[in-house]
């Protein structure tokens, strides 16, 4: 089996084959825009295979919500807009700010004290910076 980092760099260059000469006309002519629309169908059918309980579907299902995603980004990196790399360090960082009991020194006893925790961070982030989730 492949690592992590040889099989994303092994999605990456399908999706360049797709959009890339001799490729796919549909592929071809996507925009974020229009592969925006398929967000939700797919995040729709994860959902379903996970109610269902049968790990395949899951599988198959996140498959395809992670090529739509990493389609996007592809096509936000040939804009030159951000990078994948990019993508993955800023959400590395923000789950490590998010998480001050497990990274920090901060302390969260319950549940409810770790979802307050977090609203309060993510409420600090969007007041720091517009954009921020």
């Amino acid at each position: 089996m492949q690592g992590d980092t040889e099989s994303l760099s092994a999605l990456m260059a399908l999706i360049d084959r797709l959009r890339g000469e001799g490729g796919c006309p549909w592929d071809q002519r996507q925009t974020a825009r229009s592969m925006s629309r398929y967000l939700l169908d797919e995040c729709q059918e994860l959902v379903a295979a996970i109610e269902s309980g049968d790990p395949a579907a899951v599988r198959e299902e996140s498959g395809d919500l992670l090529f739509t995603l990493a389609f996007i980004v592809r096509l936000y990196e040939q804009q030159n807009a951000f990078t994948w790399q990019e993508v993955c360090a800023e959400l590395h960082a923000k789950m490590v700010r998010r998480h001050p009991h497990v990274f920090g020194h901060a302390t969260a006893r319950t549940e409810e004290e770790l979802q307050r925790q977090w609203a309060e961070i993510k409420a600090a982030e969007k007041r720091g910076q517009a954009g921020g989730s």
